[in-house]
């Protein structure tokens, strides 16, 4: 197998030896030998052995690293001679323990990553890498990691299951989540985009002054784009005026809009607590001004909102399973340790 450039395969590979560190983890023998069955590997010694594999399709092999070798012959000619080979279930019971469900069209070049990581691993064990002294060590923090996610896994499959009762009695229990509102709104830009020719002052102060300048011209137009809202002006009038104050030349946006509690930014969800036909205060996001005017007000129903209603559920329970897990004990600290420049 020609050997790729691993750089260019980093992120995956990584993603791989993290995910494959527990096939390490209570032995030193060949790499191949401490994952799978012994069929797994396989080297000229064993060639014979080969013949009698079944030719059923899990049994069919499907990686072949020619090169690769247990235990490498000081003979450079036998060594070449050796390979190693992973059949279709072999590589599947990878793909099952990292991903399952991988789709079809990423499983080449997975296996391709999969065979580098093989490949060096090899390597590193005739290094003895697999001896320094904090070997041992890793490959305790990775078993740690690995069973952190399959608890985290378990958890999740758990508290997957939703009833009917649970989704019906949060849907009345959260009645105002599930409120719609179509509205007006008008959007304006906190700074000019461009200023006036005439302004000359502006055009000569440093940029903090002028922005703040801009700004207070800006948070004026809203307010007096709010009193000419309530007067009854239409909104797409309001919001192209908005724009041309505000020095920008693209077409002024479509003013009607649906939203929901949820879509609202915390400082704006009291919009929705406005009847059909009232207008709101002038509301501050990060880049502006928002003017909303509710037209008419609705609420999704039970079977609309069900899919989520379950993904906000299954969120819940696996944060309080996780919760309750992590409350079963109590960690403290040695915080002179932790100080800042304090020797030890």
């Amino acid at each position: 197998m020609k050997v790729k450039l691993f750089m260019t395969r980093h992120r995956l590979l990584w993603l791989l030896l993290a995910s494959l560190a527990w096939y390490q983890a209570t032995t030193s023998r060949s790499v191949l030998e401490a994952q799978t069955p012994p069929t797994m590997a396989t080297t000229a010694r064993d060639l014979g052995h080969r013949s009698e594999i079944s030719n059923t399709a899990q049994d069919k092999p499907l990686i072949t690293i020619s090169g690769l070798c247990d235990n490498p012959s000081a003979d450079e000619s036998a060594a070449s001679n050796c390979e190693t080979v992973i059949t279709r279930a072999q590589f599947e019971k990878v793909i099952n323990a990292i991903q399952p469900g991988m789709p079809a069209h990423a499983r080449r070049e997975f296996a391709l990553h999969y065979a580098d990581v093989l490949v060096m691993s090899n390597k590193a064990e005739q290094m003895g890498l697999d001896t320094r002294p904090n070997f041992e060590e890793q490959m305790r923090l990775a078993r740690i990691q690995v069973l952190s996610r399959e608890l985290e896994k378990v958890i999740q499959e758990q508290t997957s299951q939703i009833s009917e009762k649970d989704i019906e009695d949060y849907y009345s229990n959260n009645t105002s989540r599930f409120e719609k509102a179509k509205i007006d709104r008008i959007y304006v830009p906190k700074i000019q985009q461009s200023l006036p020719t005439s302004d000359k002052e502006l055009r000569d102060s440093d940029a903090s002054v002028r922005s703040r300048k801009s700004e207070k011209t800006m948070k004026a137009e809203a307010d007096n784009l709010r009193a000419r809202a309530i007067a009854g002006e239409g909104f797409t009038k309001l919001q192209a005026d908005a724009y041309e104050i505000a020095g920008i030349k693209t077409a002024a946006p479509n003013t009607i809009m649906v939203i929901r509690r949820i879509s609202l930014p915390p400082g704006q969800v009291s919009v929705m607590d406005l009847r059909p036909g009232e207008v709101s205060e002038v509301l501050t996001d990060p880049n502006g001004y928002d003017i909303y005017k509710v037209e008419t007000k609705d609420k999704l129903s039970l079977d609309q909102a069900r899919e989520e209603i379950k993904a906000t559920l299954r969120s819940l329970h696996k944060q309080d399973a996780m919760r309750n897990v992590e409350d079963s004990t109590n960690t403290t600290l040695d915080e002179s340790y932790f100080v800042r420049g304090r020797s030890q």
